[in-house]
């Protein structure tokens, strides 16, 4: 396990990064987490107190990296940008879970299931992870329905999001 302090820091102007709240890892420490990588990688550990598991670190050139904070992480640990976090990191070699009752509805719909095969794995892990990120079992499974109703209109994840803000 791989402990140091750094400042939680906030992507002003970024492109598609924009407005997001981040931690730097730098060089030295993504190497002893994964030596000679350079591509994006998943660990787990703590944030202050605040466990996490499964998070992706994001290449950024150089050999470093970011780990982006979501509102969950950001609640978690109770602070905002500008403040000091204790960041305790290992490599995550565990392979993500799928949400099953989301693989058995898409089983039930092949048109949905095979648009959802053709997507790059990251992609087919957001529409996972925002159905596991529901609150309560009735937003679970109108996400579910709106997950597998998008991917059955060839929508990947941003679109689907898009299409119910309208």
């Amino acid at each position: 396990m791989i402990n140091y302090t750094t400042t939680i820091l906030r992507f002003e102007t970024q492109g598609e990064k924009t407005g997001w709240t981040y931690i730097q890892v730098p060089v030295d420490i993504a190497e002893k987490l994964k030596p000679h990588n350079k591509r994006s990688f998943r660990v787990k550990g703590k944030l202050d107190q605040f466990k996490i598991s499964g998070v992706a670190l994001l290449p950024m050139g150089g050999g470093a990296f970011i780990m982006a904070l979501n509102a969950a992480m950001r609640k978690g640990i109770g602070k905002r940008h500008g403040a000091m976090v204790k960041v305790q990191l290992e490599e995550d070699k565990k392979p993500f879970q799928f949400n099953k009752d989301f693989l058995a509805c898409l089983a039930d719909e092949p048109k949905a299931r095979q648009f959802f095969d053709t997507l790059p794995g990251s992609h087919q892990r957001y529409f996972s992870k925002w159905i596991d990120d529901a609150k309560t079992e009735p937003t679970r499974v109108k996400r579910i329905a709106w997950a597998v109703d998008a991917l059955s209109k060839r929508q990947g994840y941003g679109e689907m999001i898009r299409s119910h803000k309208r």
